[in-house]
């Protein structure tokens, strides 16, 4: 079959879309569906049965026989409960059954979930409801309904309830200020978002002969390949058959489940490649991201590969991220990022923009905490991915014109000389690419939106969008309240962007982000420099961020404060496993197998003097002196490893467990890193017990 000929029948057909609901639902139960996903107003429970019974009735006809609530607890992957729609009919019968309830409401057991102190264990019940924002789906021949999780208490115990939160906060203060622009059309302000995920794909049957791999996600042992990336000879380059294959098979499952999947290629690392889609909304495209992570896995098994979504998988060569492309939209079609040509498209845009820079200087920290992990430590600052200093880029133009505004200065360009004062002179076109791409920052302007780049590859987006919408409706909020109040608006809309502008330029910087010298000039200007997971993590419950969100309801005190136990515990536990599959791997892998071969190289000399005395035994002996003293060096280290373990669990606090790990169990792990992988490079390749870079990186080809 040719699929080419059918994508747009195969595109969203397991999805309850909104094409179908017009299909099957009743003119006014679609009406008020519609009033409810656009509008958020509230769900009548006749309509919710009419929707269930027309949802069903479509599923069935698809081939599902189970419903779940799809949802996303705090542990970062999705969570689903499975009841098929069967109910009693009789003795000996059963119908296909699925209520309006059965829809809108779930009651899963949350005793289990994280919850970072918001209730005992004991008290287990937890809700799941309903989100008409986010279309139903089939997977696995079972109906999937987006949902929110909370707890008994009504706390959230999710990533959804939070970003829903923040994107009508969002919504709320980005009407505000277009009211002021005269906007009387516009009705709902949304935020979009595309994210480009990275991967590696290698071997199944050699990922399954790596326990730290199948244990934590990437490698804690690995020498350096003879070859890596360093002719960059991956990038954009022809992509292996059998990789093809599975990114032909990808396309079509996320195809089928409404996802635009638009771009693929291969990325810098060798095994690394990368899939892109279309933008979406950002509820939407939070969902499809954690579905395409799973989807992404599973694909892979089929074609006899694995996928890894670690950040830093493979030392030494480029980790994996997830650039969060994020822009503001209206639902008449306007992108608020958008530069445009005429007065008040600029002065509109202008004042959108430096709401930006101003949230991205005052809130460097949160944006640090969004993207913190154990794994993504790895990759910030590594010379492939922003170092985990916050700022960003606007490009060589646009900066030229905030300069000039900043000044009350002429703006040169080739075509104009105009004096600019926002809302009365029109601003010099500001056309897309008028400068070059800055991979090197961590947060730059790609012409009608910004790409945050410091996301890593298996985070939940939702986590980052969420501070990216309340700190720019913070900053709109606080841009309403001057001009709401201004007797001459033009006046005090220029007044209030070169404000701005001068009082947060330091946070935008378009050079190389990698070099020393702008780790040196980033703490000159005052800009933050938190290194470590456990470095940031406590700006997120510091007093100006607590104020932030419970001012906008986006987080309650008691979820912060949960939130931040939930982070710091899982940095505890992900490192705690590394630090337990070392050790492991250490004695029962490492060193039988360089014992063996050491016991082989005497056995050898021995051979060879036997034969004749003057046979040369010094390689047979140096080696066996070296990994000698290896062996003694990662025996002593593991003690020492396992010695701090034991030390760890008598730390009370998280937070000291956090900052011990850092300080002490991460460079013991480092140091038995160190003795291992030179050993390696020694003993003779079919001793070595697991597969090497070489294998992992170079079999698929």
């Amino acid at each position: 079959m040719d699929v080419s000929k059918n994508i747009p029948e195969l595109f969203g057909s397991m999805v309850f879309n909104d094409k179908i609901m017009k299909e099957r639902l009743p003119k006014d139960t679609y009406k008020s569906l519609h009033r409810t996903m656009e509008l958020g107003k509230h769900l009548e429970p006749s309509v919710a049965n009419v929707v269930a019974n027309a949802m069903k009735d479509w599923a069935v006809e698809k081939g599902a026989t189970h419903f779940t609530h799809w949802f996303q607890p705090m542990t970062g992957i999705s969570a689903e409960k499975h009841d098929s729609f069967i109910s009693p009919d009789g003795p000996t019968s059963v119908i296909m059954d699925f209520s309006g309830k059965d829809l809108v409401k779930g009651e899963p057991d949350a005793s289990s979930f994280p919850s970072g102190g918001l209730r005992a264990t004991f008290e287990a019940r937890g809700y799941t409801a309903w989100d008409p924002s986010s279309y139903a789906f089939i997977k696995d021949d079972t109906l999937c309904i987006p949902t929110v999780f909370y707890s008994y208490g009504g706390e959230a115990l999710d990533k959804k309830t939070p970003l829903l939160r923040s994107m009508e906060v969002l919504n709320k203060q980005a009407l505000r200020i277009l009211r002021l622009f005269g906007d009387t059309q516009t009705t709902r302000v949304i935020t979009t978002v595309g994210p480009e995920q990275e991967y590696f794909l290698i071997d199944k049957s050699l990922y399954e002969q790596r326990e730290d791999l199948v244990m934590c996600g990437r490698t804690l042992f690995g020498a350096k390949p003879p070859k890596g990336q360093e002719l960059e000879d991956h990038y954009f380059g022809v992509i292996p058959e059998k990789v093809m294959d599975y990114m032909r098979d990808l396309d079509k499952e996320l195809w089928k489940v409404g996802i635009f999947a638009k771009t693929e290629h291969n990325e810098v690392a060798p095994a690394q490649h990368e899939m892109a889609p279309i933008f979406t909304d950002t509820n939407r495209a939070c969902d499809q991201n954690q579905l395409t992570m799973e989807i992404m896995k599973k694909v892979a098994a089929r074609h006899g590969l694995s996928c890894l979504l670690h950040e830093k998988p493979f030392r030494g060569v480029n980790g994996s991220g997830k650039h969060n492309n994020w822009s503001i939209s209206t639902n008449t079609g306007i992108n608020l990022l958008e530069p445009g040509d005429s007065p008040e498209n600029n002065a509109r845009f202008l004042l959108f923009l430096t709401a930006v820079i101003k949230a991205v200087d005052e809130y460097q920290d949160l944006l640090r905490v969004s993207v913190a992990s154990a794994g993504n430590d790895h990759r910030l600052g590594a010379n492939e991915a922003p170092p985990a200093i916050i700022s960003m880029f606007l490009g060589d133009d646009l900066t030229k014109i905030l300069e000039a505004i900043e000044t009350g200065s002429e703006y040169s360009s080739e075509n104009s000389r105009e004096v600019i004062k926002v809302g009365v002179h029109i601003l010099p076109r500001f056309a897309k690419d008028t400068t070059d791409r800055n991979r090197t920052s961590p947060f730059a302007f790609t012409g009608n939106k910004f790409e945050f780049r410091m996301l890593g590859s298996d985070l939940s987006i939702s986590g980052p969008n969420i501070i990216l919408n309340t700190i720019v409706a913070e900053e709109l909020s606080q841009f309403a309240d001057v001009l709401e109040g201004a007797k001459d608006f033009s006046s005090a809309l220029d007044d209030l962007i070169r404000k701005t502008i001068a009082e947060h330029k330091r946070i935008i910087f378009n050079g190389n982000n990698y070099s020393e010298e702008w780790e040196k000039e980033a703490e000159c200007r005052g800009l933050l420099n938190l290194r470590t997971t456990p470095d940031a993590l406590p700006s997120f419950i510091a007093p100006k961020n607590i104020e932030l969100f419970t001012k906008h309801k986006i987080f309650t005190v008691t979820e912060l404060h949960s939130r931040y136990e939930i982070l710091m515990e899982v940095y505890v536990k992900r490192l705690n496993i590394e630090a337990l599959t070392m050790s492991d791997m250490v004695k029962r892998q490492i060193l039988p197998a360089i014992t063996r071969y050491a016991n082989d190289l005497t056995q050898a000399a021995l051979n060879k003097k036997a034969f004749s005395e003057s046979i040369d035994t010094a390689f047979e002996l140096s080696t066996v002196k070296k990994l000698s003293s290896l062996c003694r060096k990662l025996t002593d280290d593991t003690e020492a490893l396992e010695f701090h373990l034991d030390k760890t669990h008598e730390i009370e606090g998280v937070t000291d467990q956090a900052n011990y790990i850092r300080d002490v169990i991460i460079p013991d792990m480092s140091a038995i890193r160190a003795a291992a992988d030179e050993a390696e490079l020694l003993t003779g390749a079919e001793y070595w017990p697991f597969p090497t870079y070489t294998e992992l990186l170079f079999s698929i080809r």
